[in-house]
């Protein structure tokens, strides 16, 4: 499985996707992680990605066109090309095997479920959002869902991107072991049964032998 996260500050990524389970899954060619600069899609000499709201407004919005440019390249616009499929000017390629998400608080709540459902995709490309929002018209053309990962403001999407990818790439087969996936917390629903480690007794504490969900004795 692959994810293309497109970001106007790909720095972030450095160290939370190139450590642990992470890491070790991309050395093994179990998943693959492009991190692409918006910027790099820019037109003008300043690299200018954003712009003031169209009509006014507070903040800033992420332009049209740069973003637009990135996922169709990412997507495999690009690539296309080259093997003599021209994509027109509106339209992107589609693929049934891609899925481009927005990381936006307006989007819809990431569960263990959506987890699920976003590993069945050979492609995952995760747009950070950022300043107010990003241009409305790129959403309607080239987003297929968006994503929050929970009822608060970040900075940024790119936090919500790498909480995605974690919990999306561990369910990517032989990342984790099959049967520790099943025995995870919201698996089946329900969160797991308290763990210890040894000694038996600590500070006058004594561990509780667990039979299953919610019923223990010591």
């Amino acid at each position: 499985m692959r994810f293309d996260i497109l970001t106007l500050f790909p720095g972030m990524f450095t160290g939370p996707l190139t450590e642990s389970i992470i890491k070790r899954a991309v050395q093994a060619s179990l998943i693959g992680i492009g991190i692409h600069d918006i910027r790099a899609y820019t037109t003008d000499k300043h690299h200018t990605a954003d712009d003031a709201p169209y009509g006014g407004g507070a903040g800033m919005v992420m332009k049209a066109e740069p973003l637009a440019a990135a996922i169709r390249a990412v997507v495999g616009g690009q690539q296309r090309a080259l093997d003599g499929e021209i994509a027109a000017p509106g339209t992107r390629l589609p693929s049934p095997s891609t899925l481009v998400a927005l990381m936006t608080p307006a989007g819809e709540l990431f569960s263990q479920r959506t987890a699920i459902e976003l590993a069945g995709y050979d492609q995952l490309v995760l747009v950070c959002g950022h300043y107010e929002g990003v241009d409305e018209r790129v959403c309607e053309a080239l987003i297929d869902r968006e994503i929050s990962i929970g009822d608060y403001v970040l900075t940024g999407g790119e936090l919500a991107a790498m909480v995605v990818v974690d919990a999306v790439a561990r369910l990517v087969p032989g990342v984790i072991d099959a049967e520790s996936i099943g025995e995870e917390s919201h698996s089946a629903g329900l969160i797991e049964y308290p763990h210890y480690t040894r000694p038996a007794s600590w500070e006058e504490r004594e561990y509780l032998r667990c039979y299953g969900p919610g019923i223990t004795a010591r």
